[in-house]
């Protein structure tokens, strides 16, 4: 069931030893190399409601399709936590060769050891591979479990050969837990999601708006309609492989118009739908009875988010309809009460996407470079909350909505 292991039970026994009143032979902390190796019903089982990208379906696709592998600078280290044969903690997880693909920058960080001949690589990643979704981090069974797993890391990390432990975008939950252990540093950040006020429909939106802004934005969509484009949704188990070809062009376009490869795999793609197709939607802009883009969203709870766009040629504000209209549209019809469609924003502020404040963790066990990175972060936090706060001003809402 534990599959390859990047620490023998042995040495994880003596970490939890540590920490324990005395040596519990039956709790053992190890490492899973391979998360096909780990039944989807025993890791799903601490997976809350409404997280698709933690799902066992969607963390395997990403491995099993190669878009994580060691060959890409991407292992999977997923921390178990097992008593008495039953797996109480889990810590989604890989051991990385770059900051490539986290959405939380720390090259400088990469940088500066270099410099300093300091070795910052391997290190511990727990996160979403690709995906800025904040949301739990730490899947437990029990606090007490989880808490267990959190103060072995330290020990981990030493006795593993990793610089540290990165958690990105994590919940408030985790954040609380962290907050109270030593070493841990706390690096803000911010997003901006759209929320679903109890809208009638997308009329209802644009009343809470600046005149100007919605004229704007009206004017936006008349645009996209004019040039003759509609838009059709689909689930994850409605498009066959033809389209899920085109799907996957469109993402690798953004990332070849720019000279660059993508990260995902075309069988990514297939594995997701084959997987979990209830949680995908995919709306398709045509031309002419002609795809010619597509935005490629997760449903999770009572949340929309956007994931992956692309188009094959290029249409006036075609992007801003396919990305943010249409899932407020889709958002409102659905009822959902939170659109979040992906990292970056002053062009979502302006569309009546509010300022999030994200949050990522940092144990590094360089005392040095501990320090340097506490007094970076300290300046940082400073300009991310003025950031937010200038940011809140400029949204698009008449001032008596209250935003």
């Amino acid at each position: 069931m534990r599959g390859d292991r990047h620490l023998s039970p042995a040495p994880s026994l003596v970490i939890l030893g540590a920490l324990m009143p005395r040596a519990d032979p039956v709790t053992s902390l190890y490492s899973l190399a391979h998360l096909r190796d780990m039944p989807a019903a025993t890791w799903d089982a601490l997976v809350p409601e409404g997280q698709p990208f933690l799902s066992h379906a969607f963390l395997s696709a990403m491995e099993d399709s190669g878009s994580v592998a060691r060959n890409n600078g991407w292992a999977a280290e997923h921390l178990v936590l097992e008593h008495e044969g039953k797996v109480q903690a889990l810590l989604p997880g890989y051991r990385k060769w770059h900051s490539y693909g986290e959405y939380v920058f720390d090259h400088g960080w990469a940088h500066a050891c270099e410099r300093a001949g300091i070795a910052y690589y391997p290190k511990l990643l727990g996160a979403v591979p690709f995906s800025p979704v904040s949301g739990p981090r730490l899947l437990t069974a029990d606090a007490a479990a989880g808490h267990l797993l959190l103060q072995a890391l330290p020990e981990y990390l030493s006795k593993a050969g990793l610089s540290g432990a990165h958690i990105n975008f994590t919940d408030p939950a985790l954040d609380e837990q962290l907050a109270r252990l030593p070493g841990w540093m706390e690096r803000l950040g911010c997003q901006f999601h759209w929320q679903n006020r109890g809208y009638r429909d997308f009329q209802d939106f644009l009343d809470t708006l600046s005149s100007r802004k919605r004229k704007q934005m009206r004017k936006e969509r008349e645009q996209v309609a004019g040039q003759g484009i509609d838009f059709r949704w689909y689930r994850g188990d409605e498009l066959d492989q033809a389209q899920w070809d085109f799907v996957y062009l469109c993402y690798a376009n953004t990332y070849a118009v720019r000279g660059r490869a993508p990260y995902l795999t075309r069988e990514f793609f297939s594995l997701l739908a084959e997987r979990m197709p209830h949680a995908l939607r995919v709306v398709m802009a045509r031309q002419a009875g002609r795809d010619v883009a597509m935005a490629l969203s997760l449903v999770g709870g009572d949340s929309l988010f956007g994931r992956y766009w692309g188009c094959l040629a290029e249409f006036d504000r075609l992007h801003f309809e396919t990305c943010f209209y249409q899932g407020m549209d889709f958002a409102i019809a659905q009822g959902l009460q939170r659109f979040d469609a992906g990292a970056q924003g002053e062009h979502k502020l302006i569309r009546g996407f509010e300022p999030v404040i994200t949050r990522s963790w940092h144990y590094l066990l360089h005392p040095g470079l501990r320090t340097a990175v506490a007094d970076f972060l300290l300046q940082e936090r400073e300009g991310v909350m003025a950031y937010a706060a200038q940011a809140r001003e400029m949204l698009p809402y008449r001032r008596e909505e209250g935003h």
